[in-house]
């Protein structure tokens, strides 16, 4: 009498343990296709191009500098397999085994209607009602469902398309320059095209002599790939021993001198050949004499007299 309850509860609870594991009824395969693409750098360089002439001979130098980089590109397309099945749920069997009666029925009648048409009927009437009859019959596995379906990644693969190399060059936009002017060491920064304006006339240059540096020496560096870029410029000795008098005649003081003096700066820096420095410096005086029209047209005669200079007349606007 013991053995038998025994086996009973045993039996019990053998049964309720499969019902409420079943099994997951497996779905057809899906796969994802896309494309990646691999890219492996070949040659990083930084390139700094000090133009021409090679001998700096004017105060201005504009210096470009460019980061080239060279990569090899593979594409791939990459394929993933997944598994999909329908996860077992034991309530769904209490809609699902009467359902599943049905259909078989339904299945049996349809196959026989099948041979009378010939085979003519969808398989989706014939095998389909079948398969979803025998599963809903099944308590330990539900029907397919793909609003519930789940899957797992069964696999990977991989085939290369395509292999080719690219190039790219772009501006060392506002990123550091070190310039080596003699025994200093200036840190200047380029613009946003790459281009960095060298003027000797300027800070920190104006403050350094410059009688005896003949060469300057532009460096980049890039500190993440520890690549590295350096050129020099030579500067022409005919500049260095213009580079004091220039300055002094575009940075003393104007206020203090009056029409003659300043219109002799003018023509002393066109005399120097320093055609930049002398408009840039007209343009200066002009503007510090706007509030003053009777000055300022002194100023546009005797420019144009001395020097043969034609400054525009502000009044004639």
């Amino acid at each position: 009498m013991f053995k038998r309850r025994t086996f009973a509860l045993g039996g019990a609870a053998l049964s309720g343990a499969l019902l409420l594991s079943g099994c997951a009824n497996p779905m057809s395969q899906r796969s994802d296709n896309e494309d990646r693409v691999e890219r492996k750098l070949l040659e990083h360089r930084l390139h700094v191009d000090v133009g021409e002439p090679e001998v700096m001979e004017l105060p201005q130098r504009r210096v470009r500098i460019t980061e080239r980089k060279r990569f090899e590109v593979t594409e791939f397309e990459v394929t993933r397999r997944y598994d999909r099945y329908t996860p077992y749920q034991p309530w769904r069997e209490l809609y699902e085994m009467p359902l599943g009666a049905v259909a078989v029925v339904a299945g049996v009648g349809a196959n026989v209607a099948n041979l009378i048409a010939l085979g003519n009927l969808p398989d989706s009437v014939t095998h389909g009602w079948l398969e979803y009859g025998i599963a809903g019959l099944n308590p330990f596995m539900n029907v397919q469902s793909n609003g519930r379906a789940q899957q797992n990644l069964a696999g990977i693969s991989e085939v290369r398309k395509d292999q080719r190399e690219e190039s790219i060059n772009l501006p060392w936009s506002e990123r550091p320059v070190e310039v080596k002017a003699g025994k200093a060491n200036h840190e200047l920064s380029t613009d946003q095209n790459g281009v960095l304006r060298l003027n000797l006339l300027d800070s920190p240059f104006a403050e350094q002599n410059l009688d005896k540096v003949g060469t300057l020496h532009v460096q980049v560096s890039d500190e993440d790939s520890g690549v590295r870029g350096d050129a020099s410029l030579l500067v022409g000795s005919g500049l260095r021993g213009k580079l004091r008098e220039a300055h002094e005649l575009i940075f003393d003081d104007l206020e203090d001198d009056d029409v003659g003096q300043w219109v002799y700066r003018v023509k002393r820096l066109s005399e120097l050949g320093l055609e930049e420095e002398a408009s840039e410096l007209e343009q200066s005086l002009v503007e510090l004499t706007r509030n003053d029209p009777e000055l300022q047209s002194e100023l546009v005669r005797a420019l144009a007299k001395q020097t043969g200079r034609l400054v525009a007349d502000p009044g004639a606007q």
